[in-house]
């Protein structure tokens, strides 16, 4: 058997998936003026030609970043609001999951609103992410309030993107609120008040019931 004297392509060292999951902490922490190429290398244990090589410059390697996050926290989103559960119950799912995550290694709020926000005053690609991650997320929330009206879990006449727009700023603030160091309790009062509002859940009494 004759063999073959064609070159082989050298493999990678390292997992880039794996990898990619230390870069958001550096970017979370000095945002991305403040994030060197040095401090990203040495997060995901790579040099700097290994870095170029794997994920361009560092601009290119934050909007890999975000891009992961904005798929990752819409898969997440989408699981939350599962059509089996009531509306208020996957909502409270999803800001549930939002609080632990912006609380999670200190006040850091959520990486998509805390890092990009700034950078896209001066840039427009990120300024571009940033816009069509908050809209993706938007939609998701709009088709379940779609589904709602349609089984009768809000009025006929709500209008689902209006309301998954209300949605969608609760989620922001608590984002705002978390890098600001407000506490898991306030947080989850704005939840309460949020979920009653978008979902048109009748406030609890002292007693624990529903008021009618």
């Amino acid at each position: 058997m004759n063999k073959t004297t064609g070159k082989r392509g050298r493999p990678r060292s390292f997992d880039a998936e794996e990898v990619l999951t230390r870069a958001p902490d550096v970017f979370w922490a000095g945002g991305f003026a403040g994030s060197s190429l040095d401090d990203l290398g040495a997060a995901m244990a790579m040099n700097r030609p290994s870095l170029y090589n794997a994920f361009g410059d560092k601009a290119a390697l934050y909007l890999t970043t975000l891009k992961r996050y904005r798929e990752e926290s819409l898969a997440l989103i989408e699981r939350m609001l599962d059509p089996a559960l009531p509306l208020a119950e996957g909502f409270r799912r999803v800001y549930g999951k939002a609080i632990t995550s912006y609380l999670a290694g200190g006040a850091r709020g959520c990486f998509l609103i805390g890092t990009a926000a700034t950078e896209a005053v001066g840039n427009a690609e990120v300024r571009r992410m940033l816009h069509d991650s908050l809209g993706d997320f938007e939609q998701a929330f709009a088709a379940r309030f779609r589904l709602a009206r349609a089984q009768g879990e809000i009025p006929r006449d709500a209008d689902p993107l209006l309301l998954a727009r209300l949605a969608s700023a609760v989620l922001h603030s608590l984002a705002v609120r978390a890098r600001a160091g407000e506490t898991r309790a306030v947080l989850e009062s704005i939840v309460a008040a949020g979920v009653r509002m978008i979902c048109g859940e009748a406030p609890k009494s002292a007693s624990g019931k529903r008021k009618r």
